[in-house]
């Protein structure tokens, strides 16, 4: 409940600010410049993200070709057997 009232409160306080009236804070242009600087820093970190991400895929996906590879051998070979034939 507590959080609940609290974010109302922010939310309140965020459209106070915004608003082109006397009375209000008139912060808007202010959120425009935080914006312009704010998404290519942002855009920046997301790319980083992906690039990061598309590599840890490829390296998974040749981790996982080989471990196929291990496996189709390891099927294909015959087992030896060491016991020995008592006459």
């Amino acid at each position: 409940m507590t959080a609940l009232i609290i974010g109302i409160l922010i939310l309140l306080f965020t459209v106070y600010s915004v608003l082109p009236f006397e009375w209000a804070l008139q912060w808007w242009p202010y959120v425009i410049d935080f914006l312009q600087g704010g998404i290519p820093v942002l855009a920046l970190f997301i790319g980083l993200v992906a690039v990061l991400i598309g590599i840890a895929d490829i390296r998974d996906r040749v981790e996982e070709k080989k471990e196929k590879a291990e496996a189709d051998t390891q099927e294909n070979e015959v087992p030896v057997s060491n016991d020995k034939v008592e006459k």
